[in-house]
């Protein structure tokens, strides 16, 4: 990657610093990123609300996406297609959130490069702090060809 990805989400997605999410790691097809224990992010029964969770999700496969794909965007926009999160257990305190990607990069650029939309998912874990598994996300994100500029 020729670009701090984690930068680059935290600049381009400002929902991301509202939340005061940050990004531990990321790697080729990974992203590790984190959300603070706050007051005013918690739901009614004390942990992080389903909507900051959803949030931390796919803000952290969008850095999985990213890191990918990010040599792509010359000629094509990501954009989330659809996402499918299950809530398994109340979060207390901070979470971190692992993304990975599901598709095979080479898959997906033939795919660009064929003059198709690819499709392709990233599955995210929703942690505590000591482990425990509060959340799994699966985001199903898309590369959408850039059209060619109009002839001036």
């Amino acid at each position: 990657m020729t670009f701090d990805v984690g930068a680059f989400m935290l600049k381009s997605v400002p929902f991301a610093r509202t939340l005061d999410i940050s990004f531990d790691k990321v790697e080729p097809g990974f992203a590790v990123a984190r959300m603070p224990d706050r007051a005013d992010l918690h739901n009614h029964v004390g942990g992080p609300h389903a909507g900051a969770l959803f949030s931390l999700a796919e803000s952290a496969s969008g850095a999985a996406m990213l890191s990918a794909f990010g040599d792509q965007l010359s000629r094509a926009t990501p954009l989330a297609a659809g996402a499918a999160i299950r809530y398994v257990k109340l979060a207390m305190g901070e979470v971190v959130a692992e993304a990975r990607l599901e598709a095979s990069r080479a898959e997906v650029v033939a795919k660009l490069d064929a003059g198709e939309r690819p499709e392709f998912e990233v599955a995210v874990a929703i942690r505590t702090a000591d482990g425990t598994l509060v959340s799994e996300m699966t985001v199903a994100w898309t590369l959408r060809p850039n059209r060619p500029a109009a002839p001036a």
